[in-house]
């Protein structure tokens, strides 16, 4: 298995930083590297929501996937599963707000993405791929961190 987490302070409470976050409809309208989503079940973001997204990766590749909430603690706390080619992967993101020092008011918003090879191939990517793939995911985590960022502190997100 490969962890990889990546944290970024968003200049906007975690109520708004979740509503954001969690309005599926809107994603493809901040995230710079997703080009659609397609939410898959009615009612709001919840245990069992699923939605695709369809991204640009590096090459001009497009990937879509599926993810599904397995928890949702709001604003506070969510978990998403995707099945992946040859692994499958895991994220929780957690939001907790500043309550000290200059970015009191803020959030720091937290992702750590499991990935565990699903199929001997996946395992042989790991070992192969390990480290670029690691590197890879921890810039797109980035990015949609610094994408949030810039959609949360817009006046219309409040």
């Amino acid at each position: 298995m490969s962890t990889v987490a990546v944290t970024r302070l968003i200049d906007a409470p975690a109520t708004r930083v979740w509503r954001v976050f969690t309005d599926l409809p809107a994603r493809a309208a901040w995230l710079s590297t997703v080009d659609a989503i397609e939410v898959m079940t009615p009612g709001p973001f919840a245990p069992g929501t699923v939605w695709r997204e369809t991204r640009t990766m590096p090459g001009d590749v497009q990937v879509t996937e599926e993810f599904t909430v397995l928890r949702c603690d709001p604003p506070t706390r969510f978990v998403v599963a995707s099945p992946g080619i040859g692994a499958d992967y895991r994220m929780t993101y957690t939001l907790t707000p500043v309550e000290v020092g200059r970015h009191r008011g803020g959030t720091a918003v937290t992702v750590v993405q499991e990935g565990a090879p699903s199929a001997p191939g996946g395992r042989l990517l790991v070992l192969v791929f390990g480290g670029l793939a690691a590197r890879t995911v921890e810039g797109a985590l980035r990015q949609d961190l610094t994408d949030l960022a810039t959609a949360a502190v817009r006046p219309a997100a409040a």
